[in-house]
């Protein structure tokens, strides 16, 4: 291995389920740039997420810890300042840790003064990063860039729908119209346009965490990405089977997480999320070949991930709200030629996103913070495929936030899973178990309230998961009136 210090590219795509990038032959969505580094580099096929939404599982993402450890539990609950995370250690480490995007941070209000005005959104930033673009949700920086390019802005929302006028064709859905602006218009071209200039004049070794929004809502895509994807030759989603649970009636009954109710619209959605992927892909492509044609690519560690998935209709849900695979089962890719590890390898066994900040340090040769509990997969990208690992994962979701809706008291709002290859548990707090046969029900459909194996499963979680105090902080949310406290229903 090289002795000079790596450069680090550690790109997130918002929203991004895994099988947009699995290897099985009826995959419809084309992402050749991605799949290139895979070829080039180590793809990790059983990757998943630690929480959801973006904020939670971002801070599990950027502290290495699990959601019951860092109880930054929603966007907008504040992230305890005693947790160092990826950017503090390599800014340790002299590296200029750059941000470009977001990390959907909310600091420590301890931490600061009662007027501080980022003690009203969710969208902070992560301490230690250097922020040179900024991308908010309100995308200000992006329509100012469409502004210089002659687009009138003083209407914002046009950009988040499609085009006005657009007759949609026979045989396509209400996400169809294309967006009223180019394809090199986009708000993934706009950040990758940035991150290349800024590359231009960096001295190594940097630092760069490239935050893409997209697929992230909503769904709209400029031509051709629109009509990329023929609905058609699109898979249905995984239908909703219906429940007695609680949980899942309750979630199902909410507006917001209800899939289309028209056919054609549910496989529109799909094609259309499929092209925001292949839009996001061509984008990263420009990127890599940046890396390439400028001889930064031997020495670079491109890491590759998402912060959550996506339901895309299945189990009847849109969003990421829940315990399905789909909202957490996401892809990891990295690349470090310089390693001089195997190319084109495939992990079957079961990572983490906790496991990125210890294996980027261990990469770059930085000691590992005790806090983290993830694990370095560095021996994986050595081709040490005998390596004693996980033989489950793990995630959490934390539904306080909905507590009106549930009818549970705060702390009684949570679940948590655990998942090996054949079977998951999803184990709630306030609420019956819920056990599922993999082998038998691949997709999730039956839940099984008795099963042999439960109790083992439910012994191992117990076991996994210690007893926590909860934080000053869980209840504290962030909003652009002010900083709240949950209550119990």
């Amino acid at each position: 291995m090289t002795t000079k210090r790596p450069n680090i590219l550690f790109i997130t795509i918002d929203q991004l389920r895994s099988d947009c990038l699995d290897t099985k032959s009826q995959r419809v969505v084309k992402t050749p740039n991605l799949d290139a580094l895979g070829d080039q580099g180590v793809r990790f096929a059983n990757h998943f997420t630690q929480a959801s939404p973006c904020g939670p599982s971002r801070a599990s993402l950027l502290t290495g810890t699990y959601l019951h450890t860092h109880q930054s539990v929603f966007n907008g609950t504040p992230l305890d300042a005693k947790f160092t995370n990826i950017a503090k250690e390599f800014r340790k480490a002299d590296y200029d840790p750059l941000l470009f995007g977001y990390t959907d941070t909310t600091i420590d209000p301890r931490t600061t003064t009662e007027d501080d005005p980022r003690l009203l959104t969710y969208e902070g930033h992560l301490p230690g990063f250097r922020v040179v673009l900024p991308l908010p949700e309100d995308r200000e920086a992006w329509y100012q860039w469409l502004s210089e390019k002659g687009h009138d802005i003083s209407d914002r929302s046009k950009f988040l729908e499609g085009r006005e006028g657009s007759e949609i064709p026979l045989g396509r859905g209400e996400t169809w119209p294309p967006s009223p602006y180019e394809t090199d218009e986009t708000e993934t071209a706009f950040v990758i346009e940035e991150v290349i200039s800024q590359l231009e004049n960096l001295q190594e070794p940097w630092f760069l965490h490239v935050s893409i929004l997209r697929p992230h809502p909503p769904f709209v895509v400029p031509e051709p990405y629109n009509d990329l994807y023929d609905p058609a030759k699109i898979s249905e989603p995984i239908p909703f089977s219906g429940s007695d649970h609680p949980f899942i009636d309750s979630l199902s009954k909410i507006d917001f997480f209800k899939a289309p109710s028209e056919h054609i619209d549910r496989l529109q959605l799909k094609a259309t999320y499929y092209g925001m992927v292949t839009e996001v892909d061509d984008q990263i492509g420009r990127l890599t070949k940046y890396l390439n044609e400028t001889g930064l690519e031997n020495n670079t560690i491109v890491l590759v991930t998402s912060d959550h998935g996506e339901f895309l209709g299945d189990h009847g849900l849109v969003s990421k709200f829940g315990f399905h695979d789909q909202a957490f089962h996401i892809p990891m890719i990295i690349r470090y030629p310089a390693l001089k590890g195997p190319e084109g390898l495939i992990i079957d066994e079961f990572t983490e996103n906790v496991d990125v900040m210890p294996t980027l340090l261990d990469l770059a040769g930085l000691p590992i913070p005790k806090q983290c509990e993830g694990y370095s997969v560095k021996s994986f990208l050595e081709g040490d495929k005998s390596t004693q690992w996980r033989e489950k994962v793990h995630w959490e979701f934390d539904f306080r936030v909905f507590a009106n809706n549930i009818g549970l008291p705060l702390q009684k709002c949570r679940l948590v899973v655990s998942r090996n290859k054949k079977n998951k548990l999803v184990h709630f707090y306030g609420m019956p178990d819920i056990f599922f046969d993999l082998e038998e029900d691949p997709f999730e459909q039956n839940p099984l309230y008795e099963h042999a194996l439960m109790d083992d499963f439910y012994q191992e979680v117990s076991d996994w998961l210690p007893e926590v105090a909860e934080s000053p902080l869980v209840n504290l949310l962030a909003t652009p009136e002010g900083m709240i406290t949950l209550k119990d229903p």
